[in-house]
């Protein structure tokens, strides 16, 4: 499971110089994109949560993180956003289900298109869910 997050730490840091994020922000990216996985495997091992269901919860933190990151460091929430939901994009998924259909297996064809596009959904559900919180919420309020 450890080396698992790392691959992701250092998968989203490869896709955010790639991607073109500002130097400054590289290792709050790999941090966003390790926990959302850390997150992902921790529900899918070890809770009855399924596949969906552990993307949603883990697009959930990236989200909440990638929020939080962009009120701490001014500016905008996609920097973080972007890179961090890439170990989560279910692109193995699309992969097999093309994979399946060219090889004339449709039944397994479906089963992989189905999980994708639930898996999709659920992304685009975090997403949208989190961005409804009002932004005062991730605001910091220093003492005084």
């Amino acid at each position: 499971m450890i080396g698992q997050i790392i691959a992701a730490v250092f998968g989203t840091l490869a896709f955010s110089v790639l991607f073109g994020v500002p130097r400054q922000y590289y290792i709050y990216c790999g941090l966003v994109g390790g926990a959302g996985w850390g997150l992902y495997l921790l529900l899918t091992g070890h809770t009855p949560c399924t596949a969906t269901e552990a993307t949603f919860f883990a697009t959930f933190l990236v989200v909440f993180l990638s929020r939080f990151l962009a009120v701490w460091e001014r500016c905008p929430a996609t920097v973080f956003l972007t890179t961090g939901i890439f170990p989560l994009v279910p692109g193995a998924g699309i992969y097999w289900t093309a994979y399946y259909l060219v090889t004339d297996r449709p039944a397994e064809a479906a089963e992989n298109g189905f999980a994708a596009v639930k898996a999709a959904f659920a992304i685009v559900l975090g997403i949208v869910l989190v961005f409804e919180v009002p932004d005062r919420f991730f605001k910091i309020h220093k003492k005084a």
